[in-house]
């Protein structure tokens, strides 16, 4: 629960509490105000008119004793006027007493009391009638007797009736004085009641609150500022906004550990970096004021031998040309006198001689238990790694390093020994050069002695032999001047040599960034690949399921949708494909593998793979071949084909109406020397794919051949494609040793031609083969399908006993997916649980391992190669370490095909090896061979 969502709910309930507790007290205070209201307004009033009911009859009486004895006539008038007045007024009072009366007791008392006040009005008037008549006392106080017997009844019914009234509002009074001591009780429970509510409330969200936050507290006291390498993690266990601060921290932790490895990597490199630049220019500094190369190689390997932690080495220089060059042993490290290597050696004799004439370096580290020990005060030891490497300059070895190690020699090691040779043969030259400077300056100062002694003792003869020792003389201020120049040339030599060795340091940094610019390009495209292919491959599963009218259970239309699905992820695949290949292309590492073909079938596979589109577009298609054209060809067949589906493919797709013709011929070499050279082949063959399409302006002509372009954007919005295909056209005639050309003029159609050459012997000045690049190569490494379909419909009653034989083996049988992917293990579970298979899924490698613990008779198993945790190699080699599991058929499946995993598959225990996009067919025939096996 979110920390927001705790603080509504928790101030929700306060407030609903005290709403609850506000509306009792006000239903209790409504119903106080209710019975006041009754005893205030209702009963006292019916209490109070009673009383003045009463007071007016009292009144009347009054008056009616005095009008009949002792008042005269003015009196009597005046108090009869008042008892009619009074009579008006109780009416009117016992009226509205009637109109307000609920209860039946009381209506039942006032209508008594009306009938005796009926009766007693009666006998009133018949008094007041005496009275005014005169009649006598007797009469009249008989009337009297009757009226005060009346009387005392109607001031009896109301005296009880005003008891009645007085005894409701008594009950009433203490009813509410109950409900007040019972609302005064609830609000005392409520207020505590909301007290202990409340508090519950507020110390449950302060210490669910309070606990998130000590947990994050906790943590970061935790971090080891000084080593960032491993951050410790808040553990989430909410979904509030404090397991959010915990997600960004769990996240900055993320940063900060990379960061911390990028740091330590970059220090790594650094470091590695300035050990080698500190010794290359310790060993450069070591090259100064050396005049002999004796001295050079024995202070050279005697420095060099520790640096690169040899124990044993030795340094032969060039001697002689020709047919008496040979490699002379001028120094050594650690060696035993004259057992310490060879003395001399010639080129390509041995090992090191080999070297010597490859001028490429080795590196032994399977050394033979009888090759020469390296000797300690205490015995002899063997070496475990041996490097051989020559020392060039300009393009000639003048010497050979050989060092031997009791330890495998680094990277680093043999990359620092690289930058110290490039140099090497720099120092020997110049020290060569002085030594040579120095044997002529030796000569010339002998011949100056000698001319000098021959002065002297000819002194005494003729003035001739003198000027034949002037002439001496001046040959030597030639031979000092000679010196001189010979001098200043070893300086300028020196000054190239340091020039040419900064722009060999800018090229290897060039070489290096274009390396890595396309290694990093390569590990893009095989990731797009594996990315694309992972949900291709379910798209393809499904969609061929639901196409098949026999299983499927759907509408013709809807067979029809699952059929362009499938077809789409087909073309989909194929631009994977062509852009992958055009990727191989641009870096110069395709694998171009030359073989025989044979021309001959060549119109019946295109007629075989393009009729059927000829005929649903209702055009021609024309094949015509030449006799002259030879049967068999030397030249990539895969390579060729698809060249041919991509121009016919363009072809059909453009041409509304008309025909497509493809013509194949024998080239005119001299036809075909205009466009590109023809050394190296032996027969070239010209194809024509003609059509009457739409055609390409000269404008557009160039542009089509280059990647993702086609003629213009109305031709891609109408035609569809990605402009890949000419493209690759181009490209792969390029590597095969031809050319495409294109004639076309807009609205006319086209004309496509290929020159390709027959080349038995591939090429010979670039390899056999071009390594494919391990990255982006590998992508279809396992998938070297042809390009053309060379399907042959057969027998169909031969295929149905075929296909019910072949179809038993999936009866009853188990296989157990091991997915990451949900939604291949979907497909999957769905293709072959159609075929009559039992389906066990895992979505790592320790299900799949507890899965097998679990004794399921398991006849199968699909292994992914990627997968988090535990990947499929790992997981193949734990089951194989298993006696049991020797012989349980393990079927690998990626969609990241990297060069080599078959083998790499096969060897962790794969019994056989399917990429992804699987096809369906390709995969229950896989099935099948390892289940009846």
């Amino acid at each position: 629960m979110g920390f927001r969502k705790k603080q509504m709910l928790g101030f929700g309930l306060i407030l609903l509490f005290l709403a609850i507790l506000l509306s009792f007290m006000l239903v209790m205070l409504n119903n106080l105000k209710s019975s006041m209201t009754e005893i205030v307004e209702n009963r006292y009033q019916k209490v109070q008119a009673s009383m003045e009911i009463r007071q007016l009859f009292s009144r009347s009486d009054r008056e009616i004793l005095f009008a009949a004895n002792d008042a005269n006539k003015e009196e009597r008038a005046e108090s009869l006027e008042i008892i009619n007045e009074n009579h008006g007024l109780i009416e009117s009072k016992i009226a509205g007493l009637s109109g307000s009366l609920q209860r039946v007791k009381a209506k039942q008392l006032l209508k008594e009391f009306e009938t005796q006040y009926a009766s007693y009005s009666i006998t009133e008037a018949e008094i007041i009638q005496k009275i005014k008549s005169g009649n006598s006392s007797d009469d009249l106080s008989n009337l009297m007797d009757v009226q005060r017997e009346k009387r005392k009844k109607v001031i009896s019914t109301m005296d009880e009736f005003k008891d009645y009234q007085e005894g409701v509002m008594k009950d009433t009074l203490s009813n509410s004085k109950q409900t007040y001591e019972d609302m005064i009780g609830f609000v005392i429970f409520a207020v505590i009641l909301s007290i202990l509510v409340i508090s519950v409330t507020v110390v449950w969200m302060i210490r669910s609150t309070s606990n998130d936050l000590q947990s994050i507290t906790k943590v970061i006291k935790n971090i080891d500022f000084k080593n960032l390498s491993v951050v410790p993690r808040i553990p989430v266990r909410t979904t509030d906004e404090i397991s959010d601060i915990a997600r960004s921290f769990n996240d900055m932790a993320e940063s900060l550990e990379a960061y911390n490895r990028k740091e330590k990597d970059f220090t790594d490199k650094i470091s590695e970096q300035n050990w080698i630049q500190t010794r290359v220019a310790d060993i450069a500094t070591m090259y100064q004021r050396i005049v002999d190369v004796e001295v050079l190689a024995d202070r050279f390997i005697t420095r060099l031998a520790p640096m690169m932690g040899a124990s044993i080495g030795a340094f032969y220089l060039k001697r002689g040309e020709g047919e008496d060059m040979r490699f002379v042993k001028l120094a050594s490290f650690a060696g035993d006198g004259e057992d310490s290597g060879r003395r001399e050696f010639r080129m390509g004799e041995g090992l090191i001689g080999q070297c010597a004439l490859e001028k490429k370096s080795k590196v032994i580290d399977d050394i033979p238990e009888d090759f020469h020990l390296v000797t300690t005060g205490l015995g002899e030891v063997h070496p475990k790694s041996i490097v051989i490497t020559p020392v060039v300059f300009e393009d000639e070895v003048v010497a050979m390093v050989e060092l031997a190690s009791l330890e495998a020699f680094t990277k680093l090691q043999k990359h620092f020994l690289n930058q110290v040779l490039d140099t090497l043969g720099i120092t020997i030259n110049n020290v060569e050069g002085r030594m040579e400077i120095e044997r002529l300056l030796q000569e010339s100062q002998a011949q100056t002695e000698e001319l000098q002694a021959q002065s002297e003792e000819l002194q005494s003869q003729s003035e001739e032999m003198q000027a034949q020792s002037e002439e001496l003389q001046t040959q030597a201020e030639e031979l000092r001047m000679i010196n001189e120049q010979l001098e200043e040339r070893n300086r300028e030599t020196e000054e190239k040599s340091k020039e040419l060795q900064v722009a060999k340091q800018n090229l290897e940094k060039q070489a290096e960034e274009l390396k890595l610019s396309s290694k990093y390009k390569s590990e893009f495209m095989a990731n797009m690949s594996h990315e694309l292919r992972t949900p291709l491959n379910s798209i393809l599963i499904l969609s061929e399921m639901l196409s098949d009218p026999n299983d499927s259970k759907l509408t013709e239309e809807q067979q029809e949708f699952a059929r362009v699905i499938n077809s789409s992820g087909q073309d989909l695949l194929t631009l994977i494909n062509d852009i992958l290949d055009l990727s191989k292309v641009e870096v110069g590492k395709l694998e171009v593998v030359f073989d025989e073909m044979n021309m001959s079938e060549l119109p019946e596979l295109l007629h075989r793979n393009f009729d059927h589109v000829a005929k649903k577009k209702n055009i021609d298609f024309i094949i015509e071949k030449d006799k002259n054209v030879p049967d068999i060809f030397f030249t990539d067949e895969q390579r060729f084909q698809q060249i041919l589906k991509n121009l016919l493919s363009n072809a059909f797709k453009f041409t509304e109406k008309g025909y497509v013709s493809v013509q194949i011929k024998k080239a005119d070499e001299e036809n075909v020397a205009q466009w590109i050279q023809t050394k190296g082949a032996s027969n070239w063959v010209e194809i024509k794919v003609k059509d009457t399409g739409i055609g390409i302006s000269k404008e557009k002509q160039k542009l089509i051949f280059e990647a993702f372009q086609q003629g213009d954007g109305a031709t891609m919005r109408k035609y569809g494609g990605t402009g890949l295909g000419l493209s690759i056209c181009r490209e792969f005639a390029k590597l095969l040793g031809g050319w495409v050309i294109v004639d076309s003029e807009e609205g006319q159609g086209s004309t496509f031609t290929l020159f390709i050459p027959s080349m038995p012997e591939g090429f010979k000045n670039v390899g056999e083969a071009i390594a494919a690049s391990p990255e982006v190569a590998a992508a279809n490494h396992d998938e070297p399908a042809a390009p053309f379909d060379s399907h042959v419909e057969p027998d169909v009653h031969i295929m149905d006993g075929i296909n019910q034989n072949m179809a038993k083996p999936f009866c009853n049988k188990t296989v157990l997916v091991v997915d990451d992917d949900h939604r291949n293990i979907f497909a999957l579970k769905n293709a072959l649980k159609h075929e009559g298979m039992e389906i066990l899924t895992a979505e790592n490698g320790y299900e799949c391992l507890e899965l097998l613990e679990k004794g399921n008779d398991i006849d199968v198993i699909l292994m992914d190669i990627m997968m988090p945790g535990m990947d499929g190699y790992e997981t193949m080699t734990r089951i194989r370490e298993q006696s049991k599991f020797e012989n349980l058929p393990i079927i690998a499946l990626t969609a990241k095909a990297m060069k080599g995993d078959r083998e790499k598959c096969l060897k962790a225990g794969a019994s056989d090896y399917v990429s992804k996009p699987l096809k369906l067919d390709q995969l229950l025939s896989v099935l099948r061979v390892w289940l009846t096996n």
